[in-house]
């Protein structure tokens, strides 16, 4: 994949929120192509809301959202695991198919070449053999590889992962880390909200860490000091809980690395 010297996402003076509260404050920057950026914060901070702007799914109040390269509807966007209904009376390979569907449509049969990068996601994940597992009665982990495989069907080169690894066994957040290693090698630019900053630290070369506002964004190791993710967890504090976003258990682990990290640097 050819990455091109413009960014690929670019933010100008945006602002972003729910029920007229804003979640993400006048934001400027961009993201270059082939960038591999965590976005890190306490409970309420704007991550997910960052990524839905870039998504297309919420209209900024201020501000704009320039995307170039890729059009919103072609972003691979892995949402977090708790918005899927696996209740839903479909396989794993029918699941994962879906990821194909912008370039055959909901009732064109898949040819020759689709039914193998299908078995090919599928292997790439470790789901060989449970193709017709409906996905109901898959762990937690597989369902999550299932997930990362209709991703990489849909060929993007830009992926957005809200906490990708939030209740799933070590042994597939390994695995899955390794699958997003790969597609930045690709030249694919990989944006992923993270609440575990150890994994941000070894795996993420670039950081931004949000409290509605910028706090800092830049190498990862210069991004979480002790002082950056303090003032981040004041900042929060004093804005108080975001009204009407979303909360979810992996921003509450996300407040407690943060805390643990800060004891750690002053016990």
């Amino acid at each position: 994949m050819k990455a091109d010297n413009a960014a690929i996402v670019r933010f100008e003076n945006l602002t972003l929120g729910y029920n007229h509260h804003p979640a993400v404050h006048h934001l400027h920057g961009e993201v270059a192509p082939g960038t591999l950026l965590a976005i890190v914060g306490p409970n309420g901070a704007g991550k997910s809301t960052l990524l839905k702007g870039i998504a297309g799914e919420l209209r900024p109040f201020q501000g704009t959202i320039h995307l170039h390269g890729v059009r919103k509807e072609n972003i691979a966007y892995l949402t977090q695991q708790s918005t899927l209904d696996n209740t839903f009376p479909i396989v794993v390979q029918d699941f994962v198919a879906m990821g194909l569907w912008r370039h055959f449509g909901a009732f064109r049969r898949f040819d020759a070449t689709a039914e193998r990068r299908i078995a090919e996601s599928l292997a790439a994940v470790g789901l060989t053999g449970l193709e017709n597992r409906p996905i109901g009665q898959l762990s937690g982990g597989q369902l999550q590889r299932a997930r990362f495989a209709h991703v990489m069907l849909q060929d993007s080169p830009l992926v957005l992962l809200d906490e990708p690894y939030s209740a799933i066994d070590a042994n597939t957040v390994h695995d899955l880390a390794g699958l997003v290693r790969r597609w930045n090698t690709e030249g694919r630019t990989v944006i992923s909200v993270l609440h575990d900053l150890e994994h941000v630290r070894s795996e993420y070369p670039e950081t931004l860490l949000l409290a509605r506002e910028v706090i800092a964004r830049g190498p990862t190791e210069a991004v979480l000091t002790a002082e950056n993710l303090k003032r981040a967890r004041q900042l929060a504090e004093e804005q108080g809980e975001l009204v009407g976003a979303p909360v979810c258990a992996a921003d509450e682990d996300a407040e407690q690395a943060i805390h643990a990290h800060l004891g750690h640097k002053h016990g």
